[in-house]
């Protein structure tokens, strides 16, 4: 690009004050330079700019942000060759300006490249699978060695010095350096490892209880990575610490299409029993038991038929059980909801006896996994087995409460005695 002629533009001003003193023809040439460059930054910023704007593809618009940064070279420029056109300027002036004028073309031309890096980024973030391989990190990276570059570039235009003379003395301050920029190589490692292996993408569901992390990540950045909590807070995790600490990441649930429900029941181990056969008659109401009590009745009797062959006392004998044949119901009723995945882990057992009963735990995966429809998925199996134990001859295990308590001694309540006829009750 040609540069406009500023002597044509200067000499008429100075023309206009004949016999002036030399600082003002100074001041007149300063201004009539600014006026130059002014101008030429409003021509191609508002019109050049604007034109070029309404020509470029709607699909894949020019960022404004590039072009406005490299616009300012042109006034840049204009300086630089017109300020040794102004009359009455010291030399050292004209150096100096020039010299600031290439430090500042220097960063102009970075800033833009960075634009430039920041499009391309929101450009590959239309990629499908854009979430999976950000490129963020390491769009930062490259910002870093740009701005390092710009900044050796600019020290020596103002210096007018060589670049590879400051280079040089860079080996001794590699230490100096590598201390500064540690948790910077520290976290490209990171980032890399975490693209790499796809441990962690955008929108993925992460637990770190040692930094407080529980939500969705919602920007993977260079040195840090942005999870939104799920009451709303932003709790930002050094991208190295993903590395070199344990995190949960929950998109395998999302992916599987089912989530767990891991859950027990404390049952109160008084009220396990063998049940009569009038119990178990009244048991066979419940469709789900049919083929359970079926099977029972064949097996224990196979038993039991072939001790009493042997002449065994019928102590000996095997009955069928409350708390079994509940587990069995539960199981039942599990394997014929609509709602669990039955091609996924289905279990109903028993855990080890504790002081606050007999847990029954429950271990099955809904058929979905959106936060809401599995809490009223397991809300409504709990409510039903709950409602449903009493029929079995089985209870809860709850701690005696304050109002148990009060009832106990209260006049007329029975003691100890009460308190236990209140519990069974």
């Amino acid at each position: 690009m040609a540069l406009p002629d500023t002597t044509a533009l200067i000499s008429p001003t100075l023309d206009l004050l004949p016999g002036s003193p030399p600082w003002l023809q100074a001041l007149a040439g300063i201004a009539v330079l600014v006026f130059a460059a002014a101008a030429a930054n409003f021509i191609i910023k508002h019109v050049i700019l604007r034109v070029i704007g309404r020509i470029a593809p709607g699909d894949w618009p020019v960022p404004a942000t590039i072009g406005a940064r490299l616009a300012n070279i042109v006034p840049a420029l204009i300086v630089s060759s017109g300020i040794a056109l102004v009359p009455h300027i010291p030399l050292w002036i004209v150096t100096v300006t020039r010299n600031v004028v290439g430090a500042f073309i220097i960063l102009t031309i970075a800033l833009a490249i960075s634009a430039a890096l920041t499009f391309a980024n929101e450009i590959y973030a239309r990629r499908p699978d854009a979430a999976s391989r950000p490129i963020k990190g390491y769009i930062q990276v490259v910002k870093i060695v740009l701005f390092v570059t710009a900044a050796i570039l600019m020290v020596a235009v103002l210096m007018e010095q060589s670049p590879l003379l400051l280079l040089s003395g860079l080996g001794a301050m590699a230490a100096v350096l590598m201390l500064v920029f540690s948790d910077t190589i520290l976290s490209l490692v990171a980032s890399v490892q975490l693209t790499s292996n796809d441990m962690l993408r955008v929108g993925d569901w992460i637990e770190m209880p040692a930094l407080n992390a529980d939500g969705d990540v919602i920007d993977i950045a260079l040195h840090t990575v942005k999870v939104q909590n799920w009451d709303k807070t932003i709790t930002t995790i050094p991208t190295h610490r993903l590395i070199s600490e344990s995190f949960k990441n929950w998109r395998g649930m999302q992916e599987s299409g089912g989530r767990r429900i891991k859950r027990s029941l404390a049952i109160d181990q008084n009220g396990v029993r063998f049940l009569d056969a009038d119990e178990i008659a009244g048991l066979r109401r419940f469709a789900l038991l049919d083929d359970y009590l079926a099977h029972k009745h064949e097996e224990i009797g196979h038993w039991n038929q072939k001790l009493a062959q042997a002449g065994r006392d019928p102590v000996n004998e095997r009955r069928v059980t409350n708390v079994g044949t509940f587990r069995a119901y539960v199981l039942a009723y599990l394997r014929a909801h609509p709602r669990i995945a039955q091609d996924m882990t289905l279990l109903v057992r028993q855990l080890d006896p504790t002081a606050q009963g007999l847990p029954l735990e429950i271990y099955c995966f809904t058929s979905t996994t959106r936060w809401g429809d599995y809490e009223d998925i397991q809300g409504d199996i709990f409510d039903h087995i709950l409602a449903v134990l009493p029929l079995f001859g089985l209870r809860l295990f709850q701690t005696p409460s304050g109002l148990d308590l009060s009832r106990m001694a209260a006049p007329g309540g029975g003691g100890p005695a009460g308190l236990a006829a209140s519990l069974a009750a």
